[in-house]
């Protein structure tokens, strides 16, 4: 794992790293499309409205990870660790006042050309996920055309897709982005969020 820095205007908060585990990021790939019996059509909230996503999702619940058919996302999670430790090196007051966060549900995510979540969001948009803290998010595979970037749109920053690139960021309305339509190439990424524990 090694930390790169997301250059701006103004301090982002944008954590951001390259987990260099090519294999391992090809067989989250591989899982995906092996399984379509779970694949689904992406969600916002609780509904399916491809004007604002559109995309095709494997959700996660964290007690499959007992099974081993599952095993290869503790070994993702054992990286994405590490990247939250280096997030807290950076950033002490997290240490400081956050002692625990939950990962609950998370999403393995396929954008094939056309697809896209253009529409501008945050992760704390409503009362339901009010206990999101950071929202996290690995590219599984590399994008060459300039289309399919990450935008957070109130710090000008545009993040090209490049497989094994990490980003933790506060979920709150401060870190607003979208995702560019995808023209060209297939898209893959592994996406979540770190919560205050609901119980």
């Amino acid at each position: 794992m090694k930390r790169e820095k997301i250059v701006s205007e103004n301090e982002n908060f944008i954590g951001c790293w390259k987990i260099e585990n090519s294999k391992l990021f090809d067989q989250i790939i591989n899982f995906f499309e092996q399984n379509p019996q779970i694949q689904n059509k992406g969600y916002v909230s609780d509904r399916i409205d491809e004007q604002i996503k559109k995309t095709t999702d494997i959700t996660i619940d964290p007690i499959d990870l007992k099974k081993k058919e599952y095993g290869i996302f503790n070994s993702y999670f054992e990286e994405l660790f590490k990247c939250y430790e280096d997030y807290k090196k950076q950033w002490p007051f997290i240490e400081k006042t956050i002692e625990i966060l939950d990962i609950p549900n998370f999403n393995v995510q396929r954008y094939n050309p056309g697809d896209h979540f253009s529409h501008i969001h945050c992760e704390r948009g409503n009362p339901k996920n009010m206990h999101r803290v950071f929202a996290w998010m690995t590219y599984l595979n590399d994008i060459k055309s300039e289309n399919g970037t990450t935008n957070f749109t109130h710090y000008n920053i545009k993040i090209q897709p490049e497989q094994g690139k990490t980003l933790i960021w506060p979920a709150e309305w401060t870190h607003a982005h979208a995702g560019e339509i995808l023209k060209l190439e297939t898209k893959y990424i592994i996406t979540g969020w770190m919560c205050f524990p609901l119980n």
